[in-house]
């Protein structure tokens, strides 16, 4: 259909120009398809040693942090038995105490009770000094207390 007007008598069909333009069309999508791979090739090599350095430097953290873990494990298993103990020697020192205080407190109540008694006995008897008069007074069968009375007039 195409011919060449010039001298030398080639001439290109429409056919061929088509396939000239698909040929085109392949080479420049393959390019681009080459570069596209490159860069991928390239992030895949990047991803893979970011992996490795990830790795390399996670496995140590990782035994320091199960070592922390049984350390605190170890200190929580003390604190666990120092609290028992603890709380046994607490037991054992309200037991002495009420113990102390059922055998002593008593009599020790009944000897300092009589020790007043014999003190105020004894305290108010002096030679030529009358004994106290009492705090309270009763009066038809209630008692008064000397502080209410004193405000009162007879």
């Amino acid at each position: 259909m195409f011919r060449h007007v010039s001298g030398s008598g080639c001439t290109v069909s429409g056919g061929e120009v088509a396939g000239i333009l698909v040929a085109v069309f392949w080479a420049i999508l393959v390019s681009f398809l080459a570069v596209a791979l490159a860069r991928l090739a390239q992030t895949l090599r990047a991803t893979t040693k970011l992996v490795a350095d990830v790795t390399d430097q996670a496995v140590p953290l990782l035994a320091d942090a199960s070592s922390a873990v049984r350390s605190a494990q170890t200190q929580i298993d003390r604190v666990d038995a120092i609290a028992s103990d603890v709380q046994e020697v607490t037991s054992n020192a309200s037991a002495l105490s009420t113990t102390v205080a059922s055998t002593f407190g008593g009599p020790l109540v009944k000897v300092a009770a009589f020790g007043y008694g014999v003190r105020r006995a004894l305290g108010g008897r002096k030679e030529g000094v009358p004994a106290k008069t009492p705090r309270r007074t009763v009066i038809v069968g209630r008692t008064v207390s000397r502080r209410s009375s004193r405000g009162k007039r007879d």
